[in-house]
């Protein structure tokens, strides 16, 4: 099997983001954006997802973390399609419910080629601390467009929005992980091509 990794850089006026990622990793990461709670965020997206994530993200924090969030999204997604290639004996969909105490997040993913989020999510507050939550939506949104698949994200319930967030990003990468995941040999579509 080819080594499945990638490694991004992006420099804009606004960022300067360096990212590696190893799909068939154990879930270990370091990762520095200077935005805390969304550093929290991606720690669990790389741990429940086995996929090894580096990442270093300086960004124009004066302004605001939107910037920083939405680019460290584009290089994501775009680590993301480099490291699958041909997408050649892909699980391709992964789905997963995770509770949180009052949360319960459920993900579902299709590495289809196709970008589309469905984002049904409402928080109780508009702040984690000092992070807005809308951040988070922008975030999911990019990393879609730019990974080129088919997210949909529902929260039935919950009350505290940390516990929202972390259940998401928690089932986020255990349904990324069975996507990514090696179970055939052949590309998983009637078209022969994702």
């Amino acid at each position: 099997m080819a080594n499945r990794t990638a490694k991004i850089t992006r420099k804009t006026n606004e960022t300067d983001i360096s990212l590696e990622i190893n799909l068939d990793g154990t879930g270990s990461y370091c990762i520095d954006t200077g935005i805390g709670f969304f550093d929290h965020m991606l720690c669990h997206l790389s741990k429940h997802g086995k996929i090894d994530l580096n990442l270093k993200a300086v960004g124009d924090l004066e302004v605001d973390a939107h910037h920083t969030i939405e680019d460290v999204a584009i290089c994501l997604g775009e680590a993301l399609v480099e490291a699958l290639g041909d997408k050649k004996g892909i699980g391709r969909y992964g789905n997963s419910s995770v509770p949180m105490e009052d949360a319960l997040a459920t993900v579902a993913v299709d590495l289809s080629g196709r970008p589309f989020c469905v984002y049904n999510v409402e928080y109780q507050t508009e702040k984690i601390g000092d992070f807005d939550v809308e951040c988070l939506e922008e975030f999911l949104r990019s990393l879609t467009n730019h990974g080129k698949f088919n997210l949909h994200i529902t929260v039935p319930h919950g009350t505290n929005s940390h516990h929202i967030a972390e259940a998401i990003f928690k089932a986020l990468g255990q349904s990324m992980s069975a996507a990514v995941k090696i179970t055939g040999n052949n590309i998983p579509s009637t078209k022969g091509i994702l």
